[in-house]
C-alpha cells in the first residue's frame, strides 16, 4: 500500500499493474528527454548572441520538428493500446464477484455460489486494533484466490461510485442501472487496499475496498465457512 512521502506508484500485485508501471516509466523517460531538450534550446537561445541564417529559414528543420513528434507519439501510443487491450481481455474467469456501491459502503456477491454475499463497512477509528489502517479497514474483506482470473461486475444502487484498487491496476466506475465489468489476476498473496474514487457524497472518503488474496485451499475453506455461517 502507499506510504507517506511516496513519489511513485504502489508495488504491483497483478500482471496488468506491472505493465502499467513499465509504461509509466517509459512515458516518463520520454517526457524527461523532451523537457531536457526544450530547456537546452531555451538556454541556448537566451544566452547566445550568434544568429545562424540557415536556422531562420530551413526546410530540413521544419521536416524534423514535424516528423519527430509524430514518432514520439507512436512510441507512446503503441504500448498504451497494448495495455488497454490487456485490461479489457477477460478469458474464462474462475470466479465472478458482483460489487455494488451504496451510500456509503460496498456489498459483494459471489455469483458462483448460491448464498455467498455480504456488506463491507469501514471500521470506525475507535474500533481499530493495533496495526490496522485508519479509513482503509473494512469489517468484511473481499477474499479472492491466488493466481486465478477474477471478474468483477461493478454497479451502484444510488449514485455514482468507483471501485478502485491501485495495487491491482483496477479502477471501474459504478453507475446506477449499468453493469460494468473488469478483471484481474493476482500474482502474490496479501491484503490490498483501495477506496471509492468517485466523489459520491458526504461520506465519500469512508467507503474503503479491501481485497485479501489467499491460496486456493484457504479460499475454499473461507467460502465453506461463510456459507455455513449464512
Amino acid at each position: 500500500m502507499a506510504h507517506p512521502t511516496q513519489l511513485g506508484l504502489q508495488d504491483a500485485a497483478s500482471p496488468v499493474m506491472e505493465e502499467l508501471l513499465h509504461f509509466h516509466d517509459h512515458a516518463l523517460m520520454i517526457v524527461f528527454l523532451i523537457s531536457t531538450l526544450v530547456l537546452y534550446i531555451i538556454v541556448a537561445m537566451v544566452s547566445t548572441k550568434l544568429t545562424n541564417k540557415y536556422i531562420l529559414d530551413s526546410q530540413e528543420i521544419e521536416i524534423i520538428w514535424t516528423i519527430l513528434p509524430a514518432v514520439i507519439l507512436i512510441l507512446i501510443a503503441l504500448p498504451s493500446l497494448r495495455i488497454l487491450y490487456l485490461m479489457d481481455e477477460i478469458n474464462d474467469p474462475h470466479i465472478t464477484i458482483k460489487a455494488m456501491g451504496h451510500q456509503w459502503y460496498w456489498s459483494y456477491e459471489y455469483t458462483d455460489y448460491e448464498d455467498l454475499g455480504f456488506d463491507s463497512y469501514m471500521i470506525p477509528t475507535q474500533d481499530l486494533t493495533p496495526g490496522q489502517f485508519r479509513l482503509l479497514e473494512a469489517d468484511h474483506r473481499m477474499v479472492v484466490p491466488l493466481d486465478s482470473p477474477v471478474r468483477v461486475l461493478v454497479s451502484a444502487e444510488d449514485v455514482l461510485h468507483s471501485w478502485a484498487v491501485p495495487a491491482l491496476g483496477v479502477k471501474m466506475d459504478a453507475v446506477p442501472g449499468r453493469l460494468n465489468q473488469t478483471a484481474f489476476v493476482t500474482s502474490r498473496p496479501g491484503v490490498f487496499y483501495g477506496q471509492c474514487s468517485e466523489i459520491c457524497g458526504a461520506n465519500h472518503s469512508f467507503m474503503p475496498i479491501v481485497v485479501e488474496v489467499v491460496p486456493l485451499e484457504h479460499f475454499e475453506n473461507w467460502s465453506s465457512f461463510m456459507l455455513q455461517d449464512a
